[in-house]
């Protein structure tokens, strides 16, 4: 308790790092703040139904991620994830069309055309969007729901407030990178899923108490099993495997060349927790067509609204592990590596330097990349498992799967950053024993 004291003293002593965190809690208050603002032409007292759909299936997932925003019918109801899903097309174009594989090597002014190409693109994923979700409010609400109709006096203005509401959401994250503590969208992703946390903690805990025999031991159980999940995810998203590497030392004395042994830390999921999330801003996709109502549109709709269903998993088991190679690839540039090592007169013992050493390093990635996506999966799909045991389905999202995964690679990237900021201040870092790994290079800025 003294080492924690001892830490928010020195936190509070650094004035950019204080006013860093009180910018990123002002502008999280803000984005919850808005959560809660209904789309103007709706009764907030009769959303009744839509809150009753929003608790299981894929749109309580959804609801989730909005912080409980598409179910107040919020304007930021469609939350962070268009942007997201625009993300992952301009990066999939960035490997397979020149014009982006140009921009990524023009440096700043070219993250800066991507960033607006990126924009434009989520607007039209909105535009998309907005529609869909309005006719699910009109599936859902009664009419009395409704206090104006039409085209021009409703739908028009709430998609224009829902497109509007998630650039602002944007723009909020982005504030947090550069203004705050960093990890903008991540962190904004991290709060809408902590809002739920307690509403599912208690809504469990109730009915736990209501079952007959045992209900609170099974309880403290699930407890003790979510536990266990996170640590595991804490050791998938930390864990490295080390290699060795000779580095030759100049011996003043004699003049002779000696060996120093050094390691290249690979991690074993070097994309941390972005292939969740990208998958998952994927598997939201069919839920867009329920405007369409055809009966093709409703069979694949009615396949994916169900998170515990066997496609639903399988798909979403599968992107996760496409997605933690591709980002791995992004991440763990094997023939820079190389290059490094060359340059400062090192080699890995019993490879040849050059392109055995390239070799060498892609297969070792690609060796423990496939077990840590696989696990990456299992976490994954944890919460479908849960429901089949029993639980509840709004505390089983928190039984592994996305929420826990994400929580805990957005905390240990915080973590990092304000600890980062105190060591270069000389002061103690979060851990005495030892520093706190997050995410690594480009990603934990998404």
């Amino acid at each position: 308790m003294k080492s924690l004291i001892q830490t928010i003293k020195n936190i509070y002593k650094i004035e950019d790092l204080r006013n860093r965190i009180l910018l990123t809690l002002g502008l999280i208050l803000v984005y919850r703040f808005g959560a809660h603002v209904v789309l103007p032409g709706i009764d907030p007292n009769q959303l009744s139904g839509l809150a009753n759909q929003t608790k299981e299936g894929i749109l309580g997932i959804l609801d989730m991620f909005s912080g409980g925003a598409f179910s107040n019918a919020s304007v930021f109801a469609l939350g962070i994830m268009p942007y997201i899903s625009a993300s992952i097309v301009v990066q999939l174009l960035g490997m397979a069309v020149p014009y982006f594989q140009r921009l990524q090597k023009e440096g700043e002014s070219g993250r800066k055309k991507i960033n607006q190409i990126t924009r434009y693109l989520t607007i039209l994923i909105l535009l998309f969007q907005g529609p869909s979700y309005l006719a699910n409010l009109q599936m859902q609400l009664p009419p009395s729901a409704f206090i104006s109709t039409g085209f021009w006096e409703f739908t028009l203005p709430s998609i224009v407030m829902l497109t509007a509401g998630t650039m602002f959401i944007m723009w909020l994250g982005e504030r947090i990178t550069d203004k705050g503590i960093g990890n903008g969208i991540s962190i904004i992703i991290m709060i809408g899923i902590i809002a739920r946390l307690p509403f599912a903690l208690v809504a469990e805990f109730a009915s736990s108490l209501d079952e007959q025999g045992g209900g609170l031991v099974i309880f403290l159980v699930e407890l003790v099993v979510m536990f266990l999940v996170f640590v595991f995810s804490i050791m998938l998203v930390q864990g490295t495997r080390k290699i060795p590497v000779q580095y030759a030392k100049r011996i003043v004395g004699n003049r002779q060349y000696g060996g120093v042994h050094q390691y290249i830390p690979l991690k074993v999921n070097a994309s941390g927790v972005m292939p969740i999330i990208f998958a998952q801003a994927l598997m939201f996709i069919p839920m867009t067509l329920m405007s369409f109502n055809t009966s093709t549109t409703n069979a694949i709709v009615s396949a994916f609204a169900d998170y515990t269903g066997f496609w639903y998993n399988l798909v979403f088991a599968l992107l996760i592990i496409v997605f933690t190679y591709f980002y791995t690839a992004i991440t763990v540039n094997p023939t820079q590596m190389a290059e490094d090592m060359k340059k400062n007169g090192g080699f890995i013992p019993g490879v040849k330097p050059g392109k055995k050493t390239i070799e060498y390093l892609d297969a070792i990635m690609s060796r423990i990349t496939l077990p840590g996506s696989i696990f990456l999966a299992v976490i994954a799909i944890l919460p479908a498992f849960a429901v089949r045991m029993g639980v509840g389905n709004q505390f089983a999202q928190f039984f592994g799967g996305t929420s826990l995964l994400i929580l805990v690679g957005v905390v240990l990237d915080t973590l990092q950053q304000i600890e980062s900021h105190l060591l270069m201040r000389h002061y103690d870092g979060l851990m005495k024993t030892g520093r706190i790994k997050g995410r690594s290079g480009a990603l934990a800025s998404v």
